[in-house]
C-alpha cells in the first residue's frame, strides 16, 4: 500500500456477488480428468518476441533463511531485445522432494504492485504439503516493483509527498477533498507520464506475462504451471491468451473479468468502477452480514437489539453530517469521518471472519455518534475500542523514507493496461453515480483510478495486451470464485470462465478475499488440479470454513514480510496452513487523521 496511508481501511477492487441470498454449498464432487484439446497456438508475433531472449542464467543463492534468490535482466521493449533492460527479482523455494519434482510453480498475490517473491517465501505457510513436496516454488517481482528495478515517478519524496497531498483521504467526500483530489491526481499521472519513464511505458501486464514466458524456460519447464491471485488472475489471463500452446497447469483465484479490466469498444470511455461493478459486491457481502446478525440474535451479534441495517445507515449518516473527533492522551486527537467508516468497513471484508470488525466497529461508533443515548460504562468501552483500532492503524502507516512506490506501480499497470475517462475534471460526477447504484462503497473504488484519466496520464506502452481473451489454452484453467469475495466478484469468476473455451468454473460459499485456504474443499481441488491437471467435476460447490456468527479457530493470513518470515523459518510438514498473503488490486489512499 503507499506510504501516504492513514487509515482504518484497506481497501481493493470489489465486485458484483449473487445478488438475493446465498446460494446453497454443495460437497465437492468427485473430480474428472479433461480429454485432451487442441490449443490455440502463440502468435508468431508474440513468439518471436519472447523466444528470441536467450533463457538468462539465475544465479541463485542462498537468502532468507530457506529460499534461494537470484535477478535477471530482461528487454525494457521485447521488440527490442538487444536494447535496453530492467533487473527482475526471482525467488523460489525448492521442492522438498527434489527427486520427485513435477516443475515450479510461479505465484503471484496481486495488486497490481504485489511482490511475487515475498508470496513465494511465505508459501510454506499455505500452500498444500503435496504442492511444496513436488513443484519449487517461484515468485517473480514484476517489473518496477518491490526488489525489482523500481518505477520512481518523482525525483524526491519530498516532490512525491507533495504531489500526494489530496489523496490522503480514504475516498473524497465533500468538495474540498474532491478538488483536492483531483488536483493531485493530476499531479502524480503528469509525473508517471514523464519522470516516470521509461519504465512507466513498458511496465503493462503484458511485459510481466512475456517475462514470466522467458523466466519459466530460464527455471527449465516446457510448460508454465500458475497460482494467481487477487489481480495475479489478470496476469494469469493474460499468460493464457498471449500463450496459449505453453500452460500446463493455471489456476486463478479471485478473478477479475479482464474485458472489463481493460475496457472494450463503447466502455473504454467508462469509468473502470463501472464496467467491474466492484462496489456491488462490497456492498451485497455487507448487507448478508447484517441480515445475518440479525437472524442471529443480541447475543452473538449485538446490533440485532435492533434493525442491524439500520444501525448501519444511522452510523453513516450521522458522519456523514459530523465525522467524530476523539481525544486521546497518547494518540491525540484524530477524527473518523464517513469515508473512514467506509473504507474500515471494506478492509473488513477481505478477512474470512471480518464480520466481527463490521459489527464491533458499528457498534462502537453508533454509541460515540449519540453518548447519551448509553451509561457512560458503555461509553467509555466504545471509545477504548475505537482508540485501539486507531492505534493499530497507526502503527501500519508508512514514513517519508526510504521512497515507496506501491501507488505508482499499481497505477502503472492500471493506466497503460486499461481505459479510462479523458479528464479527472469528470471523477466527481461520475464517482457519485457509481454511490447511487451501489451504496456506500461506490465512490470508493471509483476514485482509486483517477490518476489514470487520458488527458494527465499519456505515457502508454506500445505492446499492451488488449485481448481477446478466448483463446483455447493446451490445459485447462482452473476459474476460482467465491460468493462473498468484497475484493474480486464472484461474477467475474464466472464470465471468465465463460470467456475461456477450456476452463472450469470453481464455485465456493466463501467469506473474505479469494477462496484458497478459507475452504478445504476449494483448497483440496487446487491442489489436486496442480498437481494432476484433473478438473473438479463440472458444477462443483464448496462451502467455506468460516460463515458468519459462527464460531470457529480464525484462520490467519500469512506473513508478508520477508525478515519476519526468515526469523521465522520454514514451517515443517503437516504444520497448521494460514490463508495467502494477497494484494488487493486498487488501492485506496486512506487516512485516519492524528494531529
Amino acid at each position: 500500500m503507499p506510504r501516504a496511508i492513514r487509515s482504518l481501511t484497506a481497501t481493493g477492487i470489489a465486485g458484483i456477488v449473487l445478488a438475493g441470498s446465498a446460494v446453497a454449498p454443495a460437497a465437492a464432487a468427485p473430480r474428472r480428468t479433461p480429454q485432451p484439446s487442441t490449443s490455440d497456438r502463440t502468435s508468431p508475433v508474440e513468439a518471436r518476441r519472447v523466444d528470441r531472449v536467450p533463457a538468462p542464467k539465475l544465479d541463485w543463492y542462498a537468502c532468507y533463511d530457506y529460499a534461494e534468490c537470484a535477478t535477471a535482466r530482461l528487454p525494457l521493449d521485447y521488440d527490442n531485445p538487444k536494447g535496453a533492460t530492467t533487473e527482475v527479482a526471482v525467488l523460489r523455494v525448492k521442492a522438498r522432494d527434489q527427486q520427485h519434482k513435477i516443475g515450479s510453480l510461479f505465484l503471484n498475490p496481486g495488486g497490481p504492485g504485489g511482490s511475487g517473491t515475498s508470496i513465494a517465501l511465505a508459501a510454506p505457510y499455505f500452500l498444500g504439503d503435496d504442492l511444496l513436496d513436488r513443484f519449487d516454488i517461484v515468485g517473480v517481482d514484476p517489473r518496477g516493483v518491490a526488489a525489482s528495478e523500481n518505477i520512481k515517478c518523482f525525483p524526491s519524496v519530498k516532490d512525491q509527498t507533495k504531489a500526494y497531498a489530496g489523496l490522503n483521504v480514504a475516498f473524497p467526500w465533500t468538495k474540498a477533498e474532491e478538488k483536492a483530489y483531483v488536483v493531485s491526481s493530476k499531479a502524480v499521472g503528469r509525473a508517471c507520464s514523464t519522470s516516470g519513464k521509461p519504465l512507466t511505458g513498458a511496465a503493462s501486464t503484458a511485459e510481466v506475462a512475456r517475462d514470466m514466458d522467458v523466466l519459466r524456460r530460464a527455471v527449465g519447464d516446457q510448460k508454465l504451471s500458475y497460482l494467481g491471485f487477487s489481480y495475479g488472475t489478470a496476469l494469469g489471463h493474460y499468460y493464457a491468451n498471449m500463450f496459449p500452446d505453453r500452460v500446463r497447469a493455471l489456476v486463478v483465484d479471485g478473478v477479475l473479468n479482464p474485458n472489463a479490466w481493460v475496457g472494450q469498444g463503447k466502455a473504454r470511455n467508462q469509468l473502470q468502477e463501472t464496467r467491474l461493478r466492484s462496489a456491488d459486491g462490497a456492498y451485497q457481502a455487507l448487507h448478508e452480514i447484517l441480515v445475518r446478525c440479525a437472524k442471529a440474535g443480541e447475543e452473538a451479534c449485538p446490533l440485532a437489539a435492533g434493525d442491524p441495517v439500520a444501525a448501519y445507515e444511522l452510523v453513516a449518516k450521522r458522519l456523514r453530517k459530523k465525522p467524530l473527533v476523539v481525544d486521546d492522551p497518547e494518540l491525540g486527537q484524530f477524527t473518523v469521518s464517513y469515508a473512514d467508516f467506509v473504507g474500515a468497513t471494506l478492509g473488513a471484508l477481505y478477512d474470512s471472519y471480518g464480520w466481527r470488525d463490521v459489527v464491533g466497529l458499528t457498534s462502537e461508533l453508533l454509541v460515540l455518534t449519540d453518548p447519551a443515548s448509553v451509561s457512560a460504562a458503555r461509553r467509555a468501552e466504545a471509545r477504548t475500542a475505537v482508540v485501539a483500532r486507531a492505534a493499530k492503524a497507526r502503527q501500519q502507516r508508512g514514513y517519508d523514507f526510504p521512497y515507496d512506490n506501491g501507488l505508482e506501480t499499481f497505477l502503472t499497470v492500471d493506466c497503460t493496461d486499461a481505459y479510462h475517462p479523458k479528464s479527472a475534471d469528470a471523477w466527481p460526477a461520475l464517482s457519485a453515480k457509481e454511490d447511487k447504484r451501489a451504496p456506500y462503497f461506490g465512490r470508493a473504488w471509483a476514485w482509486g483510478a483517477a490518476p489514470c484519466a487520458r488527458t494527465t496520464w499519456t505515457v502508454r506502452d506500445e505492446d499492451a495486451y488488449t485481448g481477446p481473451f478466448n483463446k483455447r489454452t493446451s490445459a485447462p484453467v482452473l476459474v476460482v470464485g467465491n460468493y462473498w469475495d468484497p475484493a474480486t466478484n464472484y461474477h467475474g469468476a464466472v464470465s471468465s470462465a465463460a470467456l475461456l473455451p477450456n476452463s472450469r468454473l470453481l464455485s465456493s460459499d466463501s467469506w473474505g478475499h479469494t477462496a484458497y485456504g478459507t475452504s478445504a474443499c476449494v483448497t483440496g481441488a487446487v491442489d489436486a488440479y496442480l498437481l494432476t491437471v484433473a478438473l473438479p467435476a463440472k458444477g462443483t460447490v464448496c462451502t467455506g470454513d468460516a460463515q458468519p456468527f459462527v464460531e470457529e479457530p480464525a484462520a490467519e493470513r500469512a506473513d508478508a514480510s520477508k525478515s519476519a518470515l526468515a526469523r521465522a523459518g520454514e514451517p515443517g510438514r503437516g504444520e497448521p496452513k494460514r490463508l495467502p498473503p494477497v494484494v488487493a488490486p486498487l488501492p485506496v489512499v486512506g487516512t485516519l487523521t492524528v494531529r
